[in-house]
């Protein structure tokens, strides 16, 4: 590993661990979540990916400075929203729509290198890929599938482009559903339980960026 990658990984594991600690008091709670839980599984999550993520980023973004600060910035606002939903079940708006404008700005500029010239695509993945997931859950009531998976997948249509967003939301979702069948299995969970989607998308949007060639 690169000393770069090394170090940026550290701070990715920092980040983990301050993240995690934050959604334990922000938002404010309800009280079904009290706040100020100690470290636990959730902690190891975070700090996993915040390090895998920003390990990776030198790699992917090297020689393209503008590119590589503002998905950094983005992969900070991903850790503190995995933190988050896992703690709470909620994807903050503060976390997810800042990032709209500011990623079609990018986008439309064409100095986004993951769009390119594409950005019309992007555009039409931001509405199409949250619109299909999130209509169809209507019927089975609110929380089924949350406004905050909604705006945080338009901003990632908007960020990575219509290809990788597709990649990147089934990858997402598959992760998801191998999880579940697990817990069900083991009876962590119920078959009316809640599980938040959020996580399974971000890590999704991870790989999106990251992996994806």
């Amino acid at each position: 590993m690169e000393p770069i990658s090394l170090i940026l990984a550290l701070i990715g594991g920092f980040v983990g661990v301050a993240a995690d600690r934050f959604a334990t008091r922000w938002p404010e709670h309800d009280e079904e979540h009290a706040p100020g839980r100690p470290v636990d599984w959730r902690t190891g999550v975070c700090v996993i990916v915040g390090a895998g993520a920003f390990g990776l980023l030198p790699g992917r973004f090297d020689g393209e400075p503008v590119a590589f600060a503002l998905f950094g910035a983005w992969f900070v606002l991903l850790v503190v929203g995995l933190a988050t939903d896992l703690d709470q079940r909620l994807l903050p708006d503060e976390l997810t729509l800042p990032v709209i404008p500011v990623a079609l700005i990018y986008a439309v500029t064409g100095q986004n290198p993951l769009v390119g010239d594409a950005w019309v695509p992007a555009v039409a993945a931001a509405v199409l890929i949250p619109a299909v997931l999130y209509l169809p859950s209507i019927p089975f009531g609110a929380g089924a599938f949350g406004m905050g998976d909604v705006k945080f997948l338009a901003g990632m249509g908007l960020l990575v482009g219509a290809e990788r967003a597709l990649g990147g939301t089934l990858v997402g979702l598959l992760v998801a559903g191998a999880v579940l069948v697990v817990l069900l299995a083991t009876r962590r969970i119920g078959r009316r339980s809640y599980v938040p989607f959020g996580p399974f998308l971000i890590l999704g949007a991870l790989w999106a960026v990251l992996i994806r060639v």
